[in-house]
């Protein structure tokens, strides 16, 4: 599996809506699998699962983005998996690496103040 966790700084809706962007315009076969939203007070959160062909490894990979915002603070947990074709370990993970990738420049911009 792959990982980010961070702090971000913006408009959450900015936040979430580029997220979407940076992940369906990165590969042409990325799709949103299903999403959810829930809503509490001072708190928020929104969790994303996109899923792509990785042609790397021949395969398929996930990736689930959550976003939560509270008390003005916005946090992100991003993971990619999958994409393994090994029965016992995983041998190939590049897939998950570079479905990844595709936030790290939209996740930077967000990232400082």
């Amino acid at each position: 599996m792959a990982k980010i966790q961070r702090e971000l700084y913006g408009s959450f809706d900015m936040i979430l809506n580029a997220i979407d962007n940076a992940v369906r315009s990165g590969s042409i076969s990325a799709s949103l699998e299903d999403s959810s939203d829930f809503y509490d007070r001072d708190s928020r959160c929104s969790v994303r699962v996109y899923e792509r062909y990785s042609y790397i490894g021949n395969n398929r990979v996930s990736l689930s983005v959550t976003l939560y915002e509270t008390s003005g603070h916005v946090y992100i947990s991003a993971i990619a998996s999958g994409g393994s074709q090994a029965l016992f370990f995983k041998i190939n993970t590049f897939g998950e690496r570079a479905f990844l990738d595709t936030l790290q420049n939209t996740i930077d911009a967000f990232s400082y103040r």
